[in-house]
């Protein structure tokens, strides 16, 4: 018999192509009259678009969003807000935007929507994840989660074709946790099986013809799935390892998951094997984990670790920092084994 708890989820999702011109329409129906918008400085020009269609709702724009959300960073932003009177905020852009988003609701109860440009999926997710100093912390917390996520597939296809592979990947590796997450959930399995088809199946396409509207459809719909799945269960190891070696040493979210990915995968294979059975329905093959490594290989997403910028000799401090603390894991979490799982993927072995 099944035993299992069900997270329903209470986001309100808009999902096709040329839907950012319902902004203004999301927003009004939340009651929000003053908008502070975020991204990254890279991310001005289609903020300031929006900007153009919300008109005086608009307040103001925070574009000083950076990755693993750092507090100093969100301090700011919070005194920003502050100083224009904002009622709401509209994250524009990927993790790192809607990450900043998340921590200046949770300060300030302020709603907040997103505009998500990426296949992040954090926009579909209670969780919190800040760095202070070189620590990075996650927290799940209900005044994270955000009111409403507009997805515009029109804005995906203008991703350049490297950040589109590493951030599809990055969404795989919630589904492929979702599968043997330690508060299984029936609904977020099938989910996840369905996000893992969607993105094995368009992200090839994506990868080689990045104006294919259909694919760039399929992919972020895959995403919106994976991340869904991540707002209702919990992680396990993979997404430790990625905490630590992105607050730690500074390296980029996505990539990192490309590249962690395959190795977890053999870690727990032996003791998740329904889930390894699931993998292997949309990367066909008798590893799951040797199926996903050459599946980012094909795409041309990195897959070793020092190619990120991590020194060999940090490779002992994370074993340690990832055992510390360590979140549920399907196989148990031994130092040694993971040691071993980073060496590997520092220097871009096969898991």
């Amino acid at each position: 018999m099944k035993t299992f708890v069900h997270r329903g989820q209470v986001t309100k999702v808009v999902f096709g192509s040329g839907t950012r011109s319902r902004i203004p329409e999301e927003a009004d129906a939340l009651g929000c009259r003053r908008l502070l918008i975020l991204c990254t400085p890279g991310q001005a020009d289609q903020a300031a678009e929006i900007r153009d269609l919300l008109g005086a709702v608009a307040v103001g724009t925070f574009a000083e969003a950076a990755a693993h959300t750092p507090v100093e960073v969100t301090e700011k932003a919070v005194a920003y807000a502050r100083a224009v009177e904002a009622d709401s905020v509209l994250a524009v852009g990927g993790g790192s935007t809607i990450g900043l988003g998340k921590a200046i609701a949770v300060r300030t109860g302020l709603s907040q929507l997103a505009l998500p440009t990426t296949y992040a999926g954090s926009e579909m997710t209670p969780i919190l994840g800040e760095t202070d100093g070189r620590r990075k912390t996650t927290r799940r917390l209900p005044e994270a989660l955000l009111k409403t996520v507009v997805y515009d597939v029109d804005l995906t296809v203008t991703l350049p074709t490297a950040t589109a592979v590493v951030s599809g990947i990055n969404a795989m590796a919630h589904a492929v946790e979702a599968l043997y997450a330690q508060d299984q959930d029936p609904v977020a399995f099938l989910l996840a099986g369905e996000a893992l088809d969607s993105l094995t199946r368009s992200l090839p396409v994506v990868a080689r013809w990045p104006d294919d509207g259909e694919a760039q459809a399929e992919a972020l719909y895959g995403a919106w799935l994976a991340g869904t799945c991540l707002g209702m269960v919990g992680m396990a190891l993979h997404h430790k390892v990625c905490h630590v070696l992105g607050g730690t040493f500074g390296l980029p979210h996505a990539e990192t998951h490309a590249v962690v990915l395959p190795h977890v995968v053999a870690y727990n294979a032996s003791a998740a094997p329904d889930a390894m059975a699931r993998i292997a329905r949309s990367l066909p093959g008798d590893d799951a984990a040797r199926g996903i490594f050459d599946f980012a290989g094909r795409l041309g997403a990195p897959r070793a670790l020092r190619d990120l910028g991590m020194p060999e000799s940090g490779i002992a401090q994370a074993a340690e920092l990832i055992v510390r603390d360590g979140y549920w894991n399907p196989r148990p979490v031994d130092r040694t084994l993971v040691r071993a799982l980073l060496t590997r993927a520092w220097a871009g072995q096969a898991p």
